[in-house]
């Protein structure tokens, strides 16, 4: 009648599976299934760099207006959707891309906070904020390998002129040719006083004070913006 009990009174023992360590019922149950890989690519940070390489020869190519996000995903061998994941839009890859110091539209605002007519003195204001802030190191790596690298001095170009002069002079009512030549003018002082203040720390510039900066280069690039200025062609 019923199986055989141990010493102790207890039911009778289940057989152990032969070889390896014993498991219970419960704890094979709970093993979990091998996962099916779905995707082109798995997303992992070999992923991620893999689409930023592609950005950048995409970038230095064509340039941040001809480049696009499914050119970039096909080139990284990934579907479009996990470019988006990743960096959310074109203008954030872009910043990615380059290691922008810092992202132009958190600094539009207070460029534009005084009107038309301040727009000279808010840029070169917010210009020095972020060079003499934590951003300098990463700015000044960027800055000095486009001296010497032809490729990056592409990229750099293209984040000074879509990232940072097209959004400053899209708020001026000008045709694309005049934004284009004032945009330059305004390009080639802020590159000026990187290098002299920065790079070449040419004094008294490189320990004057922020204010001090802006009320001198403040009117040269207003004039550059809204002023009468014979305009390279």
């Amino acid at each position: 009648m019923g199986g055989h009990r141990d010493r102790r009174g207890r039911g009778p023992a289940r057989p152990r599976p032969r070889g390896g360590n014993p498991a219970t019922e419960d704890q094979l149950s709970a093993e979990p299934a091998p996962s099916r890989r779905s995707g082109r690519r798995p997303g992992n940070p070999d992923t991620r760099e893999a689409v930023l390489a592609a950005a950048r020869e995409a970038f230095a190519d064509r340039g941040f207006d001809g480049a696009t996000i499914r050119a970039i995903a096909t080139s990284a061998g990934v579907d479009p959707a996990l470019v988006h994941h990743y960096f959310g839009s074109k203008d954030k890859l872009f910043l990615a891309a380059v290691h922008a110091p810092a992202d132009p539209g958190d600094l539009l605002p207070p460029v534009l906070e005084g009107g038309r007519e301040e727009l000279g003195a808010n840029l070169v204001r917010t210009f020095l904020s972020v060079w003499d802030g934590p951003a300098r190191p990463a700015a000044l790596a960027l800055v000095r390998s486009a001296v010497g690298n032809e490729w990056t001095a592409k990229l750099l170009r293209e984040f000074l002129v879509s990232q940072v002069l097209r959004r400053v002079l899209g708020t001026l009512d000008l045709p694309p040719g005049e934004r284009e030549a004032r945009g330059a003018l305004v390009g080639s002082q802020l590159i000026g006083v990187v290098m002299a203040r920065y790079v070449l720390k040419l004094e008294p510039l490189a320990s004057a004070s922020h204010e001090s900066l802006v009320a001198s280069l403040g009117p040269t690039l207003q004039r550059y913006l809204t002023g009468e200025v014979e305009l390279p062609r």
